[in-house]
């Protein structure tokens, strides 16, 4: 990939870089086009052990929620937990950040799962026993969000050194591919094993599904890089936020990612409430819910992967606002559980496509030293504002309704979407500035 102010420029205004061609046989060859960070055999091995941890993560999001649900019948307690297991990302992802910048990533990644795991195992063991309490959920939920706080920009990050630059799109749209396939997988396999053998089962599920991510960590071969030697915590902080708030693109993206953060992916908050009260179906039915929006995204990393080098990644992202918030919208409106999975479907493709080809442009613009830092910030912008979100739907749920609080998250989310569209020149014309006063 040639380097410069025209290649970048011409990553955010007209295409991806190009893929390279894989191997003789025709399925091989069109896998390998079009995803060529499978050309990667340290990312493989990352892809698969991801691809398991996360079927898990989902299963025990799914079965939380579910468990909460049961215990108390309470749409504010809902909210509070998961309000509380992305709080610590809003407190310390920023901190994180520092750590990934500081320390090997791949040794942090294997402490993060070990840790996440035996929190999983508590709540399981806790759960089965009939042991449970809301303000067990609520203090396993804290840890484990102030786990992924250091695991998120961790992950994030790490992609950048499996893969080369010109595999790293394909590898962040992987990467989307395994969260959104553990959306399909793990919400219907924990309706099925709340059935079958409990919310405590599924717990103890989750846990055992880290095994995976870290038996691909310890076969993951790669040259130890050195890590940065950064000033103290509080000074490393101010470069990383400096340096993502005087970068046009990196600034205005981040801006969008809040928006959508706290006004669009609020929306699953009350899922699970809309489950059993509006649409009038189980477990299962809620995790026909999640899988349904887990497919769209699906269907959004295949669209990306071969469409996005002829496409600008602007209009992928404008496009993903668009569509996600025209589908919440009416998602709003209707009582058809096959309806409402029809409309999450689309809604998982226009917040999959935004979410992509955002993070695929910050990290092919971003600096490699400051690549955990920023990163941690765009963590912090996508879930540690989540509580927000939680909150403001909740707010505006308890006073005007749910179905209006979501018909006002998608106006807003559109909004911004529109106007960083309109602005898109605009902010080419001061990235270019900013290329030549750095």
């Amino acid at each position: 990939m040639d380097s410069g102010i025209n290649s970048e420029e011409n990553f955010i205004v007209n295409s991806n870089p190009e893929v390279p061609g894989g191997q003789n046989r025709v399925w091989v060859d069109k896998v390998q086009k079009a995803f060529p960070a499978f050309q990667s055999t340290n990312y493989k091995l990352y892809f698969s052990g991801q691809l398991v941890s996360m079927i898990g993560t989902w299963m025990q999001i799914v079965a939380q929620s579910w468990l909460v649900l049961q215990l108390t019948e309470s749409v504010f307690l809902i909210g509070l937990v998961m309000a509380l297991s992305t709080l610590p990302t809003l407190l310390f992802t920023l901190y994180g950040g520092v750590i990934v910048d500081r320390f090997p990533k791949k040794e942090i990644l294997f402490f993060t799962q070990i840790c996440a795991m035996v929190l999983a195992l508590l709540l399981g063991i806790l759960t089965v026993f009939d042991w449970i309490t809301i303000w067990e959920i609520c203090v396993i939920a804290f840890l484990l969000g102030t786990v992924n706080a250091i695991d998120a920009p961790a992950r994030q990050a790490f992609v950048s050194e499996l893969v080369n630059k010109e595999q790293l799109p394909s590898a962040i749209a992987l990467n989307s591919g395994v969260f959104n396939s553990a959306r399909v997988i793990g919400p219907t396999v924990a309706g099925l094993m709340i059935a079958i053998i409990g919310t405590g089962g599924a717990f103890i599920l989750n846990a055992l599904s880290y095994v995976a991510v870290l038996l691909a960590l310890r076969k993951i071969k790669m040259e130890h890089v050195k890590p940065a030697h950064l000033p103290d915590p509080i000074k490393a902080i101010k470069e990383g936020i400096h340096y993502s708030a005087t970068h046009p693109i990196i600034r205005t993206l981040f801006i969008v990612i809040a928006i959508v953060s706290v006004f669009g992916w609020s929306y699953t908050t009350v899922l699970s409430i809309m489950a059993k009260n509006t649409f009038h179906v189980g477990a299962a039915g809620l995790g026909y819910l999640y899988a349904s929006s887990g497919l769209g995204s699906l269907l959004a990393t295949l669209v990306i992967a071969l469409y996005s080098k002829k496409i600008s990644p602007m209009y992928f992202i404008f496009g993903g606002t668009l569509v996600f918030s025209i589908s919440i919208f009416l998602f709003s409106y209707t009582t058809d559980v096959n309806t409402a999975s029809i409309l999450l479907f689309f809604s998982g493709f226009g917040l999959l496509s935004f979410a992509s080809q955002s993070n695929t442009t910050i990290q092919t613009l971003v600096k490699s030293e400051f690549r955990g830092r920023v990163m941690s910030i765009y963590v912090l912008m996508f879930i540690g504002l989540t509580p927000l979100g939680n909150f403001q739907i909740g707010l505006v749920s308890e006073y005007m309704g749910t179905a209006f609080a979501l018909r006002a998250g998608a106006v807003v989310v559109v909004l911004a979407g529109l106007t960083v569209f309109i602005l898109r020149n605009r902010i080419i014309e001061k990235y270019r500035g900013y290329k030549k006063e750095h």
